[in-house]
Order: structure tokens, then sequence, then C-alpha cells
């Protein structure tokens, strides 16, 4: 019996489907013809409705010989298409999947074409906490990462090889993966001493894709087909760029590893060179989303970086999908101390063109107590009123009970689809 979720929209089964029983048909017709010419012979009643119907059905207005070879011919080619349409649906969803019932990688391969596209934009522990709870709710998910990573491996490996920081990256794919916890551990160790020392596996595998495949983006998409990826992750631009921070005693500090280490607080940040090209098809699924979210996470460090890029900041302003901030649940000492939801959202708005924002999405729980002796202050849910339009303000317990500081991956997630439900 023929399963009916095969028959759902998307599944790319039932065209394929189509054409093959037509071809049988066309096949069948052209047998019948043949007994036509037969039953014709042995003169029963020339205008019995049988007959009648089945003429018209066998193109009896042309010669048997003729009729029998159009029908054949015709039933070879639908039958063929249809068949080789349904193979190569079979074979394209068997591999979209490592693993799993081809009936499931067939369900998949359709989500991805029917889910809500979310793009979620940012880097660092926030996109991948993200990520994490959104891929239960769609499979059709971009993450567009920033480059302006230089510490710890990452800037290791980004000064030794050439190649683009893999960290941020690492964390992302870990979080989308579709693998067993053991491999997800695997992608996340890092080594603890000798030459490797401080090093993720994770980040080594992905410059070692990059060597394989000749470019950093090739080894991403390597990377996410190997561990199963449920979405895309990408670079938000191509360039090497180095993030700067002009600090309000006039000072700079240079690299993103730094920026948070100045001794007065951050009064902008800015990417040199100044105007590197986006990745296109960054770009692309920016125009192309229902969905787009910064953050949450590092404010000057993570979600700005992406947004100084001229590109992704005018593909921002272009998109027709509402725009939401993921405020942080905490302030972040040596970037936001002491920030207020207002104060986080006008440095946004410092970096950004105006009206970018529709949405501000930010926790609600504000008893949920902080660490003890924690250098951060709860973000609280209120937003002053400015000039011009304002983003709406969405609320909801976001907070993670294991890492107070941190969002739960699920109730992130949940308030972000309800977000969608709402339009």
């Amino acid at each position: 019996m023929l399963p009916v979720r095969l028959l759902f929209p998307g599944m790319q089964i039932k065209r394929w489907l189509v054409l093959l029983l037509a071809g049988i048909t066309a096949l069948a017709l052209s047998i019948a013809g043949v007994l036509l010419e037969v039953y014709r012979a042995v003169e029963l009643p020339p205008q019995s409705p049988t007959q009648t119907w089945v003429s018209l059905l066998t193109l009896q207005t042309i010669s048997p010989a003729a009729r029998a070879l159009v029908l054949a011919l015709g039933g070879v080619l639908l039958g063929g298409v249809g068949l080789f349409g349904l193979g190569s649906s079979i074979l394209d969803a068997e591999r979209s999947a490592r693993s799993g019932r081809l009936l499931d990688k067939m369900e998949r391969r359709r989500r991805r074409r029917t889910d809500t596209r979310i793009v979620a934009i940012g880097g660092g522990t926030g996109l991948s906490t993200l990520l994490r709870g959104l891929k239960h709710h769609s499979l059709n998910l971009t993450a567009i990462v920033t480059v302006a990573d230089d510490g710890g491996s990452s800037g290791r490996l980004r000064e030794s090889l050439g190649i683009h920081p893999p960290g941020d990256f690492r964390q992302c794919i870990a979080a989308l993966a579709d693998t067993e916890p053991l491999m997800e551990s695997l992608f996340q160790y890092r080594f603890g001493q000798g030459e490797l020392g401080g090093h993720a596996f994770g980040n080594l595998f992905l410059a070692a894709m990059a060597g394989i495949t000749g470019s950093f983006e090739n080894g991403l998409r390597a990377a996410s087909k190997v561990l199963a990826v449920s979405g895309r992750i990408m670079p938000s631009t191509l360039a090497h760029v180095t993030l700067f921070a002009e600090l309000a005693d006039d000072s700079v500090m240079k690299g993103e590893s730094q920026v948070p280490r100045g001794e007065a607080p951050i009064r902008r940040v800015y990417i040199e060179p100044a105007s590197p090209p986006a990745f296109p098809e960054a770009v692309n699924a920016i125009l192309t989303a229902d969905l787009v979210i910064l953050g949450p996470g590092s404010l000057y460090t993570s979600v700005l970086p992406n947004l100084l890029v001229p590109d992704i900041a005018a593909a921002l302003a272009a998109t027709r999908a509402p725009v939401v901030y993921v405020a942080n649940v905490a302030t972040q000492p040596g970037e936001t101390d002491g920030y207020s939801l207002t104060e986080h959202l006008r440095a946004l708005e410092r970096h950004i063109p105006a009206g970018i924002i529709d949405r501000v999405l930010a926790n609600a729980n504000v008893a949920s107590p902080l660490p003890a002796g924690a250098p951060v202050t709860r973000v609280l849910p209120e937003l002053e009123a400015g000039e011009g339009p304002q983003p709406r303000l969405v609320k909801a317990d976001l907070v993670s009970p294991l890492v107070p500081t941190h969002h739960d991956s699920l109730r992130l997630a949940d308030a972000v689809m309800a977000m969608v439900a709402e339009g």
C-alpha cells in the first residue's frame, strides 16, 4: 500500500508516478487497439456503447498500424520519463541525509522546501544556542556567521593557515548536526596539551576540509553534508576582516579578542577592510527569508561584525521578512556593562541604517537569580520611547535554568516560532 506521506505536497513523487501511470496507460491502450481489431473481426454490433468509447480512447481515426505505433511510443516515452524522474527523486533524497529510512529522508527534503525560512545572524555561543532549539521546528535554517574571531584556537589557525576562523562555524555545525551524541562530543573536543593544546577537534576538521575542497566555504558545505546538518551555515563575507573598537577615551582596540579588554566603554566598532563584499548566498538568504534574527550573543563582537558588511546591512533593509533582535538576558563584561535594553538597541542603531529592526525579543523572567558575585546585571524587558517608529517589544521567559546568564535553546525557539505564527 502506498504510504500516505508520499502524497504530501513537495515530496516530488506524485508527478513522476502520474507520468509513469500515463505511460503504462498508453501502452495498455496500444494493446487494446490491437484487441479491438480482433473484436471488430468477429462482427459485433458496430455502434455498441463499449465500442464507441474504446474507439475514441484508442485513436480510431487513424490507421491501426499508426495508432498502435503512436500509443506504444508515447507509452514508452512517458513511462521512461516517469521512471527516470522517480529514480532521480529517490536518489536525491537518499543523498540528502546520511542515515535513516528512505521515506524519512524524503520527508526531510520536503520539509527543507516547505518549512519557515529562518535566517539567524551572529556568532559564538548565542547563535548556536538559538540554532539548537530552532532545528526542532524548521529544517530551512540559515546561519550567517561572523569571520572576525581572532582568539584562541580559531585565531591560531587563522594566522598559521590563512583560513577563516572556524570556531563559531564549529559550534553552529555541532548545534545543527543530526549525529550521535558521541560524534558531537568528538567535534567539540579540545586537546589539553602538546602541540595541539587548546585546539578543538572540530576546528582542525574544518581546516582539513578547507584544504581538501580548496576553499573554506566548500569545506563548510562538505562538513555539513558529512555531519547531516539541518540547514545551511555560511560566512557573512569571505574577506579576511579585522574588528576594531573605538572607546570613549578615544583609544582603539584591535582584534575581536581584544575589544572587551579596553578600560573605557565602547563607543563604536568597525572593520577593516571597511567595505568587504558580502557572501552572495548570505545576501540571497536574507532577501528570501520569512524571518531574520539578529543575536543573541556578544553585541559588539558577534552580532555587529556581520552587520558592518555593507551588503548585509543593505539586504536587511531590503528584505520583506520581519527582522527580530534577540536581546541578551544579561549584560556582558567588557562590552555591555550596565546596558539597558534600550542601550543595546541604540548601539545597534548607531551602526546600521535606521528602521531595520522590527521587533525586539526580550527575557521576561527577571526574577531568575544571577550567579553570586558575577559582574553582570539582568537586562530588563523595557524599551524607552524614542523618535520615529519603534520596534515592537515581545516578552517571554527565555532564561536557561542551568546557566542563568544564557538563553534556554528550547524556550527561545518556542518564542521565535510564536512570532512566526503571529505573522
